[in-house]
This record gives C-alpha cells, structure tokens and sequence, in this order.
C-alpha cells in the first residue's frame, strides 16, 4: 500500500536521524549508510533501531494497515540488508508485496516454500518467524471501539506469525507468542485524562504496590510468558495499576476543587473582617471573590462529569495503556507513525453527551463535522514531535467552511506534508471522495498535492507527479487547501481593494425542497407560481410548468422570487467544471437546487455581475476553492463559497461592454433557450481575463481546464 510505503519509510528515516546518523534525508541515503557498516554489531543495531518504531493505527477495524505495516516493515530490513538471522547474517533473497502478502524468492531465484530439512529454507522461515514476532511486540499497536474488530486484527497478526511457523529441534511447532496486548478495545476519541497529566503520583498511591518500571516490566513478561497461569497473574497486575492509576487521577480533581474551595473561603474570611472593621470592599476584590467561586463550581462540575458519566465507561487512556510509548519516568513521547483508515460518522449520528465531550475536546472543528476530521486532531496529539500522521479518509476538510479552524491550525502549527486526491469509488462500499494525506506536528513550508480524475483507475497509485504548493499562499481567514497554485498566484497578484465579494453586494438563499411549496387555491399577493418543471440554464431560465404556491408562511423569501433581476445560480457543478449561471425577472418560486442572488449594491448592474460570474474564469476560480464542486457523486456549490467570488469594481462606463453583450445573449435566449451564443460569451470571457490580470500563459491555462 502507498500510504504504508511512504509513510513506514519517512518514520524509518526520522527514527535513523535521531538515534544514528542526522545527515540522513532519503531513504537512498539510508541505505547507503547501511551498507557501509557490515559487521554483525552493528547489524544488529541498526536492525534494532529499526525495531524501536511505534506505529498506531487508532481505529484498527479488520488490521488490514497494520498487517500492511508488518509487511512493508520487512521489506525495509531486507532493502537496507539489516534482516538478520540469529547469527547476525543477513538474508539472501528478495522478497516483495503483492495483494499484500509479502513473496520471499530465495537464492536460487525460486519461491520460498518452507522446508525443515532444507538449512536454507529453514533458516528463512526462522528469521521471519522472529523478525515479524519482534515487529508486532514491540512496533505495532492498535485500538478499536469494537471488540470483535480487535478479536479480528489480533487474528490477522496471529496468522501473519502461523505463515513463518517453523519446527524446532525438538520437532515441534514453535509456540505462538501473546500478541493480543499491543491490540485493545476502547474508545479512541475520549479519555478521562489528558496526555501532559503526571503519572507519578499515581505510583505513590499507597494502595499502588509496583513501580512504574514494574509496570511496564510487567507488559513486557505478558507477552513473553507461556505460561497461562502466568500470564493471568500479569494481566492482573497491570489491571491493578491501571484501574489505581484511574482512581488517583480521580482525587486530582477533588485535590484542584478543595484547593479552590480553601481559596474561596479564605477570601471570604478576609473579606468579611475587612467589612467587620468598617472597610470598604473593592469591586477588584469582589470580582476576584466570583471568579473564586466559578472556578471551584466548575472544577466541581468537571469532576462529577468524568467520575460518573457513562460516556467514559469505554474510555481509552492513552497516557498509560501502552507504556511502550512513555518514558522511564512515566512522561508521555508518543509514537512514530499514526495510520489508518478512521470512520467518518457525522455528528448527527451521536447522543448530545457525546456531542458536548467531542466540543471541550475537539475544539478545533465547528458545529457539522465526521469523526474521521477527530482521529486526524487525536493522532497529531498522541503522535512524537516531528513524527507522521497518514490517513486515507474524506477530502471535506480541505476546503469545507466547518474545518476552517482546523486548517489554520494545520498551516500555522503542524504541517501538511501530502495530499492524493483519490478516484471516484475506491471504497465499494462507501459513496465518498476520499484522500490520503500525510501530516506531521510541526509545522511545514510547503506540501505536495495530486489529484486523480475521478474516473482513473485506482488498482495502483502510479503516475504520481506532485504539484509543490507554498504554505504562502494559503489565505486567511479560510485557510483553504490550494489545489492549483497557478489560480493562487493570480489572487496574490489582485488588488482587493478594487474588488468586492459577491456575498457584500447581494443578498442571497438557497432553495427549499418542493415539500415546503403545497399547491395552494389561495387568490391573495401572497400567491407565486412555482417552477415544477423547468430550469436555469446560462443566461436564461426554461419555464415548462408551474403551480400556484403561497408564502404567506414564509414571507421572507419574497425579495427572492418577486418580479425583480435575479442572476440564478444551479447547485450542482456539470460534468465541464462549470457553473451554470441563469437569469430571470419574472415573479416565480425557484426549486431547491437554483440559489438566487439579488444585487443590493447599486454600482453593479446586474447583468454585468451575470456576465462576469457565468465567464470561463469564475467556473475556473470556483472549482478550485472548492473540494465539493468536484466531487462524483455531488458536484455542487455552496452559498457560503460562491459569496467568497471577487467581482471587480468598474465605473458604470466600463460595466456596459459587459452589459451590452450580456443583453444580446438574454435576447438570444429568450428566442430559444438552445440559441448558440458561444461567440459572444467567448469575448466576455476575454474581457474577464483582462480585469483579473491573466496572463497569455494563464488563459491557456484556463481554456484548457
């Protein structure tokens, strides 16, 4: 898998730099580097070095990312020839992923085929055997909110072992080792506590009898040990830990509440003896004494909360559940890389308790989000510094006006490294545009970007060819992902100032279902026509049947369909990346994919607005701001995106070339709506160019999209 490849390999490369040599860039420098050191020592450190990785997929599902992790761990050691027998020699053979399973071709160019009695062939099965056992002990790591996924991706890593089994001298299979621990049930996106809170107050609990050290000995004996009776006994002491860890962290909020409530007493003694000996209190001293008592009623409020909410019950702590990933002293590092492919369930789908925790929690996301944009948040937090994030999920939160504040953060703090924009359908069953991206928590000058037509085939990521984007030209206070920085560069290059955005001059709404409209045998002005049949096409609007419909309930849509100039936008972006931009005067109810837009400012005709807004270049100019004007299933506009369209301000003079031929077109169409007005919408496409400062170069660019 691409997403494994390249993002295992970056993380090898980052954990070589920091432990072994810092002039490593690439992973052909890597190997260079491997290769000049030969001798078994240092083999086996490097080989090592490459054991000591951390990868987490937070939402683990089948295991399918960390089966896919295992193997392309195993190509890395063989490519850097640091895939070592027991000896500290090195396998001789290449070995390969296809469809996922890793092919071994032994040194006689033949498919490894397993065979005890063969030294050879023995002694690849043994390295692998132990090569992968290692790599899921002490690499691989896993959560899932769903306890028959785990039991699932635990078997799936299992199997992977049971493919390299071999028998020992005694003629025995060799035993599978406890691999279900680095694999647990929770729920990633809540925890009672945070990542930065002190884990060694927990073990000076009295009721605490290990250390920490003895903890995380204890993780390691659990995966050791073949002993059933054994492995009970450890289970239960790192279940002891844990729960008393829980019960520390617990009082730490009763400790804060007491704290607050002795301050908030205190002052309230002082206060009163200062009223006692006839002293004035200060307005000072009395707002200090509420803020007392709001923040010890809070603290109270957020322990009742966590102590007793249900919502917490399948709560997964990442600050002490895998001890692998913190320090000697109990502080949190993190891990090198997060993976995965994280569920992307709206948040209507959740009960209000939820909703509340995901807004203290997550508050980087606004009001209508999917989960998936919280894995991205929770794994760029549980991730080590200037370590990787690499997931393949929806493509929404690029430009989506819900994600704005999590783009900022992205742009400003952490970093977007790269991002493919996928085929159409590359899940059969999900009906979603998807993207692998890959995000590191420390911030980034540029990222790389591609996107496939939606159409490609999408067997194998080939043929990539990256756009490399400036984090510069990102804008506030949007922070949109720039897909072609050629449109970018041109929105650097304008003066807003001598341009408004269409959402300043005009009022605008979106269409309401044709439910809303009953058909009605009222005789009132609250009467309108509604267009039953029928739609907007550019510069014009088809009418072919209609109905009688009252507003009297919805008299704040009038303005919208009276008998005014209106520039009608369609909902859905057609299949030539084009806006479709109708007009009409007529008194007429519009259906819910036609958005009107009624000019307010009076130094922009209408009609030289339609012109620039149904032009080539606003098409161009809409479709990348917007990563769902280009989606398969539903390539539409929003009216929060379209009212972000610069339009220039011109003195009424240099509006009429705009309106004079703009006339012509809607005469044309009002004769017959499939009237060729290619000729004149081509010079109006020229003159656009003109006021947007577009290159020879640029109109190519633009004609040709």
């Amino acid at each position: 898998m691409y997403m494994c490849k390249e993002t295992i390999r970056r993380a090898v490369i980052q954990k070589f730099k920091e432990q072994e040599e810092d002039q490593i860039e690439t992973f052909e420098d890597l190997q260079s580097y491997c290769i000049k050191l030969f001798k078994a020592e240092d083999l086996k450190r490097l080989n090592t070095t490459v054991n000591s990785l951390k990868i987490c997929d937070p939402a683990v599902g089948s295991g399918h990312f960390l089966v896919s992790a295992l193997n392309e761990l195993i190509i890395i050691k063989n490519e850097l020839r640091i895939l070592i027998d027991a000896k500290g020699v090195p396998l001789r053979c290449d070995i390969e992923i296809v469809n996922d399973e890793l092919y071994v071709i032994d040194d006689k160019g033949l498919l490894h085929e397993y065979n005890p009695i063969d030294k050879e062939s023995a002694r690849i099965q043994h390295t692998l055997f132990h090569e992968k056992q290692t790599l899921i002990e002490n690499c691989l790591f896993g959560v899932d909110i769903n306890p028959n996924s785990v039991k699932i991706c635990r078997l799936r890593l299992w199997i992977e072992l049971l493919k390299n089994a071999y028998y020992t001298k005694e003629n025995r299979l060799q035993t599978l080792p406890n691999i279900d621990i680095n694999i647990k049930c929770g729920n990633s996106l809540i925890s009672r506590f945070n990542l930065e809170d002190d884990l060694k107050d927990a073990f000076k609990n009295k009721e605490v009898n290990y250390s920490f050290l003895e903890y995380k000995n204890a993780v390691l004996e659990y995966k050791e040990t073949n002993s059933k009776d054994r492995k009970r006994e450890v289970l239960q002491i790192i279940n002891e830990v844990k729960n008393n860890f829980k019960s520390t962290l617990d009082t730490q909020f009763i400790n804060k509440f007491q704290k607050f409530k002795g301050d908030l007493i205190n002052e309230q003694e002082r206060q009163n003896n200062l009223k006692n000996f006839g002293e004035k209190i200060k307005k000072a001293e009395k707002d200090a004494l509420k803020k007392l008592k709001a923040k010890a009623e809070k603290t109270f409020l957020e322990k009742e909360e966590i102590v007793n909410n249900a919502i917490y019950h399948n709560a997964f702590e990442w600050r002490f559940e895998f001890p692998e990933v913190l320090a000697e002293d109990g502080g949190y590092i993190g891990f090198d890389a997060i993976i995965g492919n994280p569920p992307y369930i709206g948040l209507e789908e959740f009960e209000e308790n939820v909703k509340h925790i995901f807004k203290k929690k997550y508050d980087l996301v606004e009001r209508k989000y999917e989960t998936s944009v919280l894995f991205v948040i929770l794994g760029l937090r549980i991730v080590k510094d200037k370590s990787l994030l690499s997931y393949i999920a929806p493509m929404t939160w690029q430009t989506g006006e819900n994600y704005s504040a999590l783009r900022e953060k992205l742009f400003t703090d952490w970093g977007v490294l790269e991002i493919i924009n996928l085929p159409f359908n590359v899940f059969a069953d999900a009906y979603v545009d998807t993207c692998i991206y890959t995000l590191t928590n420390t911030k980034s000058n540029s990222y790389n970007i591609y996107s496939y037509k939606k159409k490609d085939n999408h067997n194998e990521l080939k043929g990539i060819i990256f756009t490399k984007i400036d984090s510069s030209l990102i804008s506030e206070p949007k922070y949109k992902v720039i897909f072609n920085p050629s449109l970018f560069k041109i929105i650097k290059r304008l003066n807003l100032e001598k341009f408004s955005t269409l959402g300043n001059i005009s009022i605008s709404t979106q269409g309401l279902s044709p439910s809303r409209f009953p058909i009605t045998q009222e005789n009132s002005s609250y009467v309108f026509p509604f267009l039953k049949i029928g739609n907007a096409y550019n510069y014009c609007l088809k009418i072919e049947e209609t109905f009688n419909t009252s507003l009297r309930d919805k008299q704040n849509l009038i303005p919208f369909y009276s008998a005014n100039e209106k520039i009608l936008i369609r909902r859905i972006v057609n299949r030539q990346d084009r806006l479709t931009v109708g007009y009409t005067d007529e008194r007429i109810v519009f259906k819910k994919d036609i958005n009107p837009f009624i000019i307010q400012d009076n130094s922009f005709d209408t009609k030289y607005v339609l012109s620039v807004l149904a032009s080539k270049f606003i098409s161009y100019f809409y479709v990348n701001i917007s990563s769902i004007a280009l989606k398969d299933d539903f390539r539409q506009t929003t009216l929060t995106e379209l009212r972000e369209l610069f339009i220039p301000r011109l003195s009424n003079e240099e509006q009429q070339p705009f309106i004079t031929k703009a006339i012509e077109i809607l005469a044309l169409k009002q004769e017959n709506s499939k009237a060729d007005t290619t000729v004149l919408e081509s010079e109006i496409d020229q003159m656009v160019y003109k006021l947007y400062g577009l290159t020879a170069e640029e109109i190519i660019i633009v004609e040709n999209s």
